[in-house]
């Protein structure tokens, strides 16, 4: 994990700095509803390559956010979840959808007043 002096001052700058990149957030997306393999991730998000992939799963781990479960199996398997520190960004997760929903719904009705 990261230490507190080598984060950004600002929360919002450190949110960012943690899962600001696009694969990260749908990575994220992906493990809300729980525990994948890694195969798995990678045919959910469509023009992912293994290499960011992997080097995204290893920040997010790096970083607390997710865990990573190996088995021992031939040939050997690896799971990864979100911790519990991961799962507390559900609800921004959830607001980001409603946003972009909205944001779809006023798009597609320009005569939508702003809030």
């Amino acid at each position: 994990m990261r230490k507190k002096e080598d984060l950004p001052e600002c929360p919002v700058a450190t949110t960012i700095n943690l899962i600001g990149s696009k694969w990260k957030l749908l990575i994220l997306r992906e493990l809300i509803s729980g525990p994948k393999r890694f195969n798995v991730l990678k045919n959910s998000l469509e023009g992912i390559s293994h290499k960011v992939l992997t080097e995204s799963l290893r920040s997010m781990e790096h970083d607390g956010l997710i865990m990573r479960k190996i088995y021992e199996t031939r040939p050997r398997s690896v799971e990864y979840s979100l911790t519990e520190l991961g799962m507390k960004l559900q609800p921004l997760l959830s607001e980001m959808e409603s946003w972009g929903n909205f944001y779809k719904t006023h798009l597609i009705n320009p005569m939508l007043k702003p809030i």
